[in-house]
């Protein structure tokens, strides 16, 4: 398949601006590229950067390069050895190359990049706290629960973004594969279901769609119902932002057009 049908991105945001200035740069839907190297340069920054990671990782430990005892979660290692870079690099190896490991990448380029230029068009600040609860939500799991070890939860994380899509646009015909044709709504169930028939611990895909509903009702179906906004993104991630991206902060107020937004979307 053309890596533009496979990797386009949804465009079924019709509030989208087609241009924004300073943040919202970033966030412009691009036109179909022309090369592998144009779609590459075309992605949002923070998808682009955790899919870049995520393929290097498989691809360096396909080749011995990388040894993933190194980088998998241990919660005994981070508190005793303080090897914190665990927290981190659990989240960029999506498993060995395969089908599922494509699946997962494909997600990140559908559902992250949508996510990021669209649901969160010139917030990009917003998109990496939104990511960076989700990771909150799912590290300390193994703790409180220890019959559930999971050494990497890359894939759970992914799980989260395609959760989201699906809340965001519930009404929208996608299908499983070109075969099974459903609103975006059940996907997540309906990827899910296909995991287990291939054989795939269903817990991750569960532990990723649960981060992403957390999510989800702080800050969007609590504030709906007349309840306080309880996720607002801190000052630091707005800098970090503008320090790794080059992308200046929005406002810390949540903005109007984002509230209007937030009340108009199907539940």
């Amino acid at each position: 398949f053309p890596y533009t049908t496979l990797f386009r991105s949804v465009r079924l945001n019709k509030r989208a601006p087609r241009h924004r200035t300073t943040e919202r740069d970033h966030s412009v839907v691009m036109a179909p590229a022309a090369s592998p190297s144009d779609w590459y340069n075309s992605l949002p920054p923070v998808s682009k950067a955790w899919g870049t990671a995520c393929f290097a990782c498989t691809l360096l430990s396909q080749f011995g390069l990388v040894d993933l005892r190194n980088l998998y979660l241990n919660w005994a290692l981070v508190k005793g050895k303080f090897q914190v870079w665990r927290l981190l690099t659990n989240f960029c190896f999506l498993g060995k190359f395969s089908f599922p490991f494509l699946m997962r990448m494909m997600m990140i380029a559908r559902y992250g990049v949508f996510l990021e230029q669209h649901t969160f068009a010139g917030r990009i600040a917003d998109f990496v706290w939104m990511v960076l609860l989700c990771v909150g939500v799912l590290l300390p799991i193994p703790v409180l629960v220890p019959s559930i070890q999971i050494p990497f939860f890359g894939p759970s994380l992914v799980f989260t973004l395609l959760y989201l899509w699906s809340r965001e646009n519930p009404n929208a015909n996608t299908s499983i594969m070109g075969m099974i044709t459903m609103k975006a709504f059940y996907l997540p169930w309906g990827m899910l279901g296909m995991g287990l028939v291939m054989g795939q611990d269903p817990v991750p895909d569960l532990l990723g769609i649960l981060a992403g509903h957390l999510y989800y009702f702080l800050a969007v179906l609590h504030p709906r119902t007349g309840g306080r906004r309880l996720i607002r993104t801190p000052e630091w991630v707005r800098a970090m932002c503008y320090t790794l991206f080059g992308v200046r902060s929005a406002p810390a107020a949540v903005p109007a057009a984002a509230a209007a937004r937030d009340r108009k979307s199907v539940v």
